[in-house]
């Protein structure tokens, strides 16, 4: 993880860190629709303390592109990830609107209900809602 622990040290500086894993196992790859993967992810808390940004490093499967020397301008934006409330209800609001589910939704230790959703121009949207 040493690549995820110099961004979360890079990123603290503008923000808290909530800490780092490794994900993988087939749960993960149902809601991601990857399959098989292995992703590093940190929890960065932003400065106004109302948020959390997940950065993530898929290192399997390998990525499709590699976007980080993009010029600003570039065209697209990869992901983001949203918690609320309830999953199920955002889900069927959205699926109104366009919206169409990646993987599966999944839970996730009895912690996060999970999935990604494809949104306007391609957009990916995280949703994570916290149980108990």
């Amino acid at each position: 993880m040493t690549s995820t622990r110099r961004l979360i040290s890079f990123a603290s500086s503008a923000s808290s860190s909530k800490g780092g894993a490794a994900i993988e196992g087939e749960w993960a790859g149902r809601v991601t629709g990857l399959g098989d993967q292995h992703v590093e992810i940190a929890m960065m808390r932003t400065p106004d303390g109302h948020s959390r940004l997940e950065l993530s490093r898929f290192l399997r499967p390998p990525a499709v592109a590699d976007h980080r020397n993009a010029p600003v301008n570039a065209l697209g934006y990869l992901r983001v990830m949203f918690t609320l409330d309830d999953i199920d209800e955002t889900l069927e609001r959205l699926r109104k609107r366009g919206a169409q589910l990646v993987g599966e939704v999944v839970d996730y230790q009895d912690t996060y209900r999970l999935c990604y959703i494809r949104g306007p121009g391609g957009l990916l949207i995280g949703l994570a809602q916290e149980l108990g």
